[in-house]
């Protein structure tokens, strides 16, 4: 996230906050959002596939955790966090690229079931597959990330780019974790076919 990102995103909060929110409040905001800035941006870019568009939803995401920020009980500040900017990214993807979304929940009744009753959210060693990602071009890389479906995108991001665990997200978006297990293979297996195909 760029400087100018940052203040413009202090200031817009300063706007938007009208004076209600007590200094506790900034200073919690400060203390629980602050660090996870560019992880969020970062989630924001993958997710609309635009600096410019995840400048505006890093922006309204901020403001929803600053106005939310009372309702935060502890836990795990960077899934609290995600989950925001996750939740504002497609919410502004519904409204300003509704047409450009496409969902994804396309597990057959049988992969949903063996996903959702294999593993145990364990987190396995690198595979074969992994290391062929972890080669590649980052900008060839970048460019076949930004052309998967916005779930498999997503779920791929936040663990392979920010290493998240299943666990947390599984938290973020909200999907079981057998889920987020299916989507992330599925997601690496389009990815390294992709790969093979660039290759060839």
């Amino acid at each position: 996230m760029t400087s100018q990102t940052r203040r413009l995103l202090a200031g817009n909060l300063r706007q938007r906050d009208g004076g209600l929110r007590t200094e506790d409040d900034r200073t919690r905001f400060a203390r629980i959002v602050t660090p996870h800035l560019d992880d969020a941006y970062a989630l924001a870019r993958w997710l609309a596939r635009d600096r410019a568009d995840a400048d505006d939803i890093l922006q309204d995401a901020c403001v929803r955790a600053f106005r939310a920020i009372d309702g935060f009980a502890g836990g795990n500040a960077r899934a609290w966090v995600l989950a925001i900017v996750r939740n504002t990214a497609f919410t502004w993807l519904k409204q300003n690229r509704a047409q450009g979304l496409v969902g994804l929940d396309d597990l057959s009744a049988g992969e949903r079931q063996q996903a959702e009753q294999g593993g145990n959210g364990s987190e396995p060693g690198p595979t074969p597959e992994a290391e062929l990602i972890a080669s590649a071009d980052a900008a060839l890389l970048e460019r076949l990330i930004a052309s998967l479906p916005i779930e498999f995108r997503e779920t791929l991001v936040l663990r392979d780019i920010q290493g998240l665990n299943y666990r947390e997200i599984a938290e973020i978006t909200g999907a079981p974790l057998g889920t987020v297990m299916s989507r992330l293979a599925r997601a690496r297996q389009r990815l390294i076919a992709q790969l093979r195909d660039v290759e060839h």
